[in-house]
């Protein structure tokens, strides 16, 4: 296990959530399920209590700790993406399983989960500053799903 560790509290499905990650994004793996040794709370003797899982090269610990504490966006994953397509297909995953739309590259999953779906365009346009970057924001700022062209256009101006 990696010395830091992000640590994402589901109801029940943290495996469910693991084995999706792992099925969208490229350096993504599912590892050792752990079951509890005994009854508690919010579950019994056996059930899955966590599972260890990595995404986007990112280690992630999925705790089944029962309904009390909900996922919001002050915590998020942040997805780069070379093109339409690599977008696409990861808004599409997201949100076309259960998840919902949100403004500016932002989505949730099933589970609550924020992601930021981000075409790197949008993030070099930013970096650049000035009329640029004001221009790519006001894109940015229509939108749910990042349309590359139009970032791409709106650089230019």
């Amino acid at each position: 296990m990696a010395k830091n560790t992000i640590c994402l509290w589901y109801d029940k499905d943290a495996e469910a959530a693991a084995h999706f990650y792992a099925g969208i994004f490229p350096n993504s793996s599912v590892g050792a399920v752990n079951r509890a040794p005994g009854d508690y709370p919010s579950g019994k003797a056996g059930d899955v209590i966590t599972v260890e899982f990595t995404v986007a090269g990112i280690p992630c610990i999925g705790l089944n700790g029962g309904p009390t504490f909900k996922h919001n966006e002050a915590f998020s994953f942040q997805i780069s993406t070379e093109d339409q397509e690599e977008t696409d297909r990861y808004w599409n995953a997201i949100v076309g399983n259960g998840g919902q739309e949100s403004a500016c590259g932002w989505c949730k999953d099933k589970w609550g989960i924020s992601w930021q779906i981000t075409p790197r365009v949008l993030i070099e346009a930013l970096a650049v500053g000035g009329d640029e970057a004001k221009r790519a924001f006001a894109a940015m700022m229509e939108m749910k799903k990042i349309d590359v062209a139009k970032i791409e256009a709106a650089r230019r101006g």
